[in-house]
């Protein structure tokens, strides 16, 4: 291997492209004294057990040492894990992440009583504690969000039971996950010219990418091929999976699965069917695009293998992280000054981690630590990573802000509206590329990742909802989840997506074998309502300027203050309407003839 191509020690990698970690620990010492004061904390909440009911006074001493706790973990939870991230070989800081873990057990432990003993207290004693203790306001949200749940808290005996059995009902996810990521193989892939490729799951969407239609055909066969090998046993496991999150949501006296897993997010159930509806109601767009790629490929008849190859294959983009960074600012210009100051101070004072190191942790995130976000890149110098950055700096912006804005107790913020800030920045990055396109080639490039951003993220997460609620409705009436009942409901699931246009491979009924997502209860919907959302607010930055960036900054910095279809509400985008999910598609439709024109 050449030497520029060898992956460089963590030490070998200049400061400037690490994150200053330091920031939160100076040394591991620190740390570790941080953490005796954490454990201190278990003795202290055994003190107000029975006791939550008896005074404001006692209430509120109460609230302020679960703030002092969530700051105290907050520190030690982020130095650990990000320690760890920077070298996965270093077993000392998977050591520290364990250390935490077992405090906080202790800690939840200790504290355990909370949820009972707040819903134990009659409505006219609250009322009382509130009027008579000021301060106590600040708790309001928080405690009316335990005591929302009243219906669903069980006895003591009951909540027992449920707690015991909390590892079973993990199982299903923990033996998919063994047996997907270590003990599934797959056949190599044979390309045009006979030579084989390794399939695997980090591979496989490079080899569907190729060029060499070959090539992807045989990754394709090869992959499913895998699945149908184990398909019974995949859908016994998934099957497992469904029947516990029905059990759960029936022993919590919820409505539906549905409804039980989006209570936690506070998002009505409506949200969830009017997405799925919506996406129906633009199925032409999607049917229009199928057209456009089987058009462009130039092939007699396209198929599922066909879906992640480029269109415009002879183009590319090399972007060194610092053109990315200059790119970024200009994009995120309409976001106003106060926005891009805070953008210049993560690029200036190393929130960010930017560069592959050996034993790094792969992919990209941002954690919001309440001394500033982390942000962990494994920057390559292409378009992908760029929209990366411009991604992760949208949720750094977001818990920065929120950090800032809101009291400890509603800092945080729902997933719901954790797509959404990230997404927004990746629109209006699209848009200025669009606008400052060089030639038709780099145009036809840039839209065709834009309409593939929006067939993998609005179209296919809603048709992986769709799939979601339909198994656990049959689950819910009694029904079994055999291997070919899941093939079928997705087999048609792909016809109805994805139209006459496209040959229905029988390997894509197959399909849900390998989506992770499926164990991660109603999760997938999100990322389809976030890129609704983040559209909508982009296009309103862009066509209303200031006032609607002040309302979008106004939603970053309201963390958990409000429920997060009211905090969009405030941003100008109605999550609980169909019109940001018709609005999105009709662009992607406008996308699409765009596209058309270009050729």
């Amino acid at each position: 291997m050449s030497e520029e191509k060898r992956t460089p020690k963590r030490s070998e990698v200049e400061e400037r492209f690490k994150w200053a970690i330091n920031d939160i620990y100076a040394n591991d010492e620190l740390w570790a004294k941080d953490l005796e004061k954490l454990k201190g904390f278990a003795q202290t909440l055994e003190q107000f057990k029975s006791k939550l009911s008896q005074s404001a006074d006692t209430l509120y001493e109460y609230m302020q040492i679960s703030d002092e706790i969530s700051v105290l973990g907050d520190s030690l939870v982020n130095y650990a894990q990000r320690k760890s991230d920077e070298d996965t070989t270093v077993a000392k800081y998977q050591n520290m992440i364990g250390q935490v873990m077992n405090v906080f057990m202790q800690i939840n432990s200790a504290g355990s009583y909370e949820t009972p003993e707040i819903n134990a207290i009659e409505q006219t004693v609250l009322d009382k504690m509130f009027e008579s203790k000021p301060e106590l306001e600040l708790y309001r949200r928080k405690i009316e969000l335990i005591r929302i749940k009243k219906d669903h808290v069980l006895s003591d005996a009951e909540e027992k039971i449920i707690a015991l059995t909390s590892e079973m009902g993990d199982s299903p996810e923990n033996i998919f996950s063994m047996f997907n990521d270590a003990d599934l193989k797959f056949a190599d892939a044979v390309d045009k010219d006979g030579k084989a490729h390794q399939v695997t799951h980090s591979t496989y969407i490079p080899l569907v990418q190729s060029s060499d239609r070959v090539l992807r055909k045989s990754a394709f066969e090869s992959m499913y091929a895998g699945y149908d090998n184990f398909k019974n046993t995949c859908a016994a496991t998934l099957g497992a999976q469904i029947k516990a999150v029905d059990f759960y949501a029936k022993a919590r006296r919820y409505g539906s699965s549905l409804e039980s897993a989006l209570a936690d997010n506070e998002i009505p159930v409506q949200v969830y069917h009017n997405l799925i509806s919506a996406v129906h109601d633009n199925m032409h767009y999607m049917y229009d695009y199928v057209a456009l790629r089987k058009k462009l490929l130039g092939v007699e008849q396209l198929h599922f293998y066909d879906l992640y190859t480029p269109v415009v294959s002879d183009f590319d983009m090399k972007i060194s992280f610092e053109q990315a960074k200059e790119t970024v600012l200009k994009a995120l210009a309409p976001m106003g000054e106060d926005y891009l100051k805070i953008i210049k101070e993560g690029f200036e004072n190393r929130w960010i981690d930017v560069y592959e190191n050996v034993g790094k942790t792969s992919g990209a995130y941002s954690a919001g630590a309440r001394v500033h976000p982390y942000v962990l890149l494994n920057h390559k110098d292409t378009l992908n990573c760029m929209f990366t950055l411009i991604h992760e700096m949208g949720h750094a912006v977001h818990s920065y802000l929120s950090n800032k804005n809101q009291p400890i107790c509603y800092s945080d913020y729902s997933i719901f509206v954790a797509e959404v800030a990230s997404t927004c920045n990746e629109s209006l990055l699209i848009r200025y590329l669009l606008k400052n396109a060089k030639d038709k080639k780099e145009k036809a490039y840039l839209i065709n990742y834009f309409l593939e951003m929006i067939r993998t993220t609005l179209y296919r997460q809603t048709m992986f909802a769709e799939f979601e609620l339909k198994i656990n409705e049959l689950v819910a009436q009694g029904e079994s989840l055999t291997a070919e009942t899941l093939c079928g409901i997705y087999r048609d699931l792909n016809k109805l997506y994805f139209g006459d246009g496209i040959v229905l491979d029988e390997q894509i009924s197959l399909e849900w074998a390998r989506i992770p997502h499926f164990y991660y209860d109603y999760y997938v919907y999100q990322y389809a309502t976030g890129i609704a959302a983040a559209i909508a607010l982009s296009t309103r930055i862009l066509k209303e300027g200031e006032s609607a960036v002040k309302d979008y900054i106004g939603f970053l910095s309201g963390g958990s203050s409000k429920d997060p279809i009211s905090l969009l509400r405030g941003a100008g985008v109605d999550m609980a309407t169909a019109k940001p999910i018709n609005d999105a598609l009709a662009e992607f439709g406008n996308m699409i003839k765009e596209m058309d024109s270009l050729f």
